[in-house]
């Protein structure tokens, strides 16, 4: 007993709370299995590795701030939306992000435009890539405040870090020309270094008027379609034809 809590006293030491929550059962299955000294160590090491790994996941799943509904396990292929499971599969594939490629998803409420972004952030998240989900709101707030309060700034920053932004329902209000400018200045930062996921109900052509402003708006779109897939959704909404009710039928 002893010996064991030196071992406890050493994991807590050197932070080692995988190997301490899982300590007893690998102790007693070595015994038992007889192990030798070297399949122990790994045994050891390896509990170690998945626990830091389970919690890096944790935090950078955290910090994704990914909406409810973000499994594209859970897709459900037989909707008629334009997008064909092949092309999800390829897009799940994630290689675009290493090629810098953006994608817009584009077409009208409720054809699976933000489900599919967060599916592909929650991917990346998954894939290690510093990958983050933010709607249009949550960037016009951050570019507003990050230059007076610490969480905006430490979120802004975050952002700029990023391999991969997915920025949810962008242009859906008309713009402030001063958050504009700010917005175009956060895209042009990061363009070709970080690759970005942009779900609109609006035409390009339509962004302008937005942002009341077209030769802004001709310069965002640049940086945005330079290297960038652009997938137009269709079809009736999923959650109106799919919607529950409080009544027995």
């Amino acid at each position: 007993m002893e010996k064991q809590q030196q071992i406890i006293d050493y994991c807590r030491r050197f932070r080692l709370s995988g190997l301490l929550s899982e300590l007893d059962p690998v102790m007693n299955q070595a015994q038992r299995e007889e192990m030798s000294y070297v399949d122990y160590t790994i045994k050891l090491f390896a509990i170690e590795a998945r626990h830091r790994e389970a919690k890096d996941l944790q935090r950078r799943s955290k910090a994704a701030r990914l909406p409810l509904v973000h499994d594209l396990d859970q897709y459900d292929y037989a909707v008629n939306n334009g997008l064909s499971k092949t092309m999800l599969l390829q897009l799940r594939e994630l290689n675009w992000i290493e090629q810098l490629f953006n994608l817009v998803l584009m077409g009208p409420s409720g054809t699976g435009k933000t489900f599919i972004a967060a599916g592909l952030c929650n991917d990346a998240v998954k894939y290690g890539y510093r990958a983050y989900f933010r709607t249009m709101e949550d960037i016009v707030n951050i570019l507003k405040m990050k230059d007076i309060t610490r969480s905006a700034n430490a979120d802004y920053k975050r952002l700029c870090k990023a391999q991969l932004i997915v920025i949810d329902d962008i242009m859906m209000f008309p713009i402030q020309k001063e958050v504009a400018v700010s917005l175009f200045n956060f895209i042009n930062q990061l363009f070709e270094k970080t690759s970005f996921v942009i779900t609109t109900n609006k035409a390009p052509k339509q962004w302008a008027q937005m942002l009341d402003d077209e030769v802004l708006a001709s310069a965002l779109l640049d940086r945005l379609l330079f290297r960038c897939e652009v997938v137009n959704l269709s079809g009736n909404s999923y959650r109106m034809e799919n919607r529950e009710t409080i009544f027995e039928k």
